[in-house]
């Protein structure tokens, strides 16, 4: 895979990160936060926050083949996702007692993923996507024949200044969508092996992954009743992180990574 300047458009801070808490309350654990398929680091940096304002070391990486060109993604697969963040997160588990992962989207895939090959101390996920709807799946071999691409607008988020400064990759490869297909298929069957505390996190209005996926997930993760939770967001939309209720999403992930069980959404399963 090459490598070229990243072609991400933006006007806020998009570099990976590793945010350590004071010493005075770190507690020796450790979250990777991992984003969306042509997304940035940006989009997890709010759970970040409070993760290490809560004593928790918080580390945002760059997606394999996402810091480069649009052709990059395309020739990345979903191998290399899957192994990128597994090197960080072994990295991570050599320095620390108690290590989470935290994902939106495809990130949260690959942390599903992740949790089914190995024990981990709990996760979050926002806006993952079990399955894409229809006719998605079904276009993309057509579509394939066509271009390489569709070229992308700012989505997913519904308040409007949070979404005029978020981050814009140029387009969206084919190739790339394959991959995330390919990986829904690979993560489906061994949902009922994880065994993690896991909230899953969805926006109501999300029109790239139906918010029908959430409950799916739920239902479908090995996790106890008493460790999981399902938290159905009002007012956002696929990136939930940065939209109006990410505030109380980073507020509540972090408070359950930590062991505070809040109640469920009312509108669970």
């Amino acid at each position: 895979m090459t490598r070229g300047p990243s072609q991400v458009e933006a006007v806020v801070d998009v570099s990976p990160f590793d945010l350590r808490p004071e010493p005075a309350i770190a507690n020796g654990a450790a979250a990777l936060c991992l984003h969306g398929l042509t997304g940035t680091p940006y989009e997890v940096r709010p759970i970040a926050e409070a993760l290490a304002a809560r004593g928790v070391r918080a580390v945002g990486i760059w997606m394999a083949g996402h810091n480069g060109t649009v052709e990059d993604l395309a020739h990345t697969s979903r191998h290399a996702w899957v192994g990128r963040a597994a090197e960080a997160l072994a990295a991570l588990r050599s320095e620390h007692e108690r290590v989470f992962l935290v994902g939106v989207s495809m990130g949260g895939l690959v942390c599903l993923r992740l949790a089914e090959q190995e024990p981990v101390d709990g996760l979050v996920t926002v806006g993952s996507p079990l399955s894409l709807p229809f006719p998605i799946p079904q276009l993309i071999p057509l579509l394939r024949l066509f271009s390489t691409a569709r070229p992308k607008r700012a989505s997913g988020v519904e308040d409007p200044e949070a979404l005029a400064r978020h981050p814009r990759f140029p387009a969206m490869p084919y190739d790339a969508v394959r991959e995330l297909i390919r990986l829904q298929r690979e993560v489906r069957p061994g949902l009922g092996g994880i065994r993690a505390p896991i909230l899953i996190a969805h926006g109501v209005h999300d029109d790239t992954a139906p918010p029908s996926n959430a409950p799916r997930l739920f239902r479908a993760v090995g996790t106890p009743a008493s460790d999981k939770r399902l938290l159905m967001l009002a007012r956002s939309g696929h990136v939930a992180t940065v939209d109006y209720d990410g505030p109380e999403l980073a507020r509540r992930a972090a408070g359950f990574l930590l062991g505070e069980r809040e109640e469920s959404d009312p509108s669970d399963p």
